[in-house]
């Protein structure tokens, strides 16, 4: 029992993470449309962050897959094709000359982002307080969902 407290604190933990890093991207995207921050160092500093969020990402995919968590890891696995489509058509990363032709696109798709990590935020606070309980209580007075 203390284990599966364990694996949610760690979802929790890396999805965390990539909530932060979509909101940064979020913020960045915002603060170039507002006009604080030139186009170079927008790309430097996004761009820095997709690949390592991408394999976050998958790591976190993954890591539902291996431990039988079905239902999670048939949420994240849409946006996993989506980061393997970006990755594999060569559109990960953003292009100094042309961000201001897709910022609104980017924009839209890190707002999307985030909207889906803080549901799922959502649903591992959801399963840690479960697992917690679990953890607490004896085995016949135990919570069983998903």
């Amino acid at each position: 029992m203390a284990w599966d407290l364990i694996y949610w604190l760690i979802c929790f933990c890396i999805d965390l993470a990539l909530f932060a890093s979509s909101l940064y991207q979020y913020v960045m995207l915002t603060d170039l449309e507002a006009d604080y921050i030139n186009p170079y160092e927008l790309s430097s500093r996004i761009n820095q962050l997709v690949v390592p969020e991408f394999v976050v990402h998958i790591v976190f995919c993954s890591l539902f897959l291996v431990t039988q968590h079905w239902f999670m890891f048939l949420i994240t696995v849409p946006i996993t094709c989506y980061i393997v489509m970006l990755f594999v058509k060569q559109q990960h990363l953003i292009d100094v000359t042309e961000v201001f032709r897709v910022l609104n696109t980017e924009k839209k798709c890190r707002l999307v982002k985030l909207g889906f990590y803080f549901s799922l935020l959502a649903i591992i606070i959801v399963r840690i307080t479960i697992a917690a309980f679990n953890s607490l209580t004896s085995e016949e007075h135990a919570v069983n969902i998903f």
